[in-house]
């Protein structure tokens, strides 16, 4: 799974995406499966804290502590979801 996330922190938006490492490093924080975001949703918290780590791989210049983050935050929002194993359609002998 790969979002597209748009930040605004105050300063202008732009855009990050999540990768393998921003999406284990949200299931060691929270105690959740990637698997479960399509069941069970996922918040702004889990949102931030994505964008949080994501900015910090993107070499966006963010607070050290993840709640002077939240408190810059002016928006953010989902721009694009992606899976990591697109399925395709299945090729058949027609």
């Amino acid at each position: 799974m790969q979002l597209t996330l748009k930040v605004d922190q105050g300063q202008g938006e732009y855009e990050v995406k999540t990768n393998l490492y921003v999406i284990v490093t949200w299931e060691r924080k929270f105690k959740r499966k990637a698997s479960d975001i399509q069941s069970a949703g996922i918040g702004m918290e889990d949102l931030a804290f994505m964008a949080y780590e994501a900015s910090k791989q993107a070499g966006v210049t963010i607070p050290a502590m993840f709640d002077d983050f939240i408190k810059r935050l002016v928006t953010l929002e989902v721009v694009e979801t992606e899976s990591t194993n697109p399925t395709g359609e299945a090729s058949g002998d027609n």
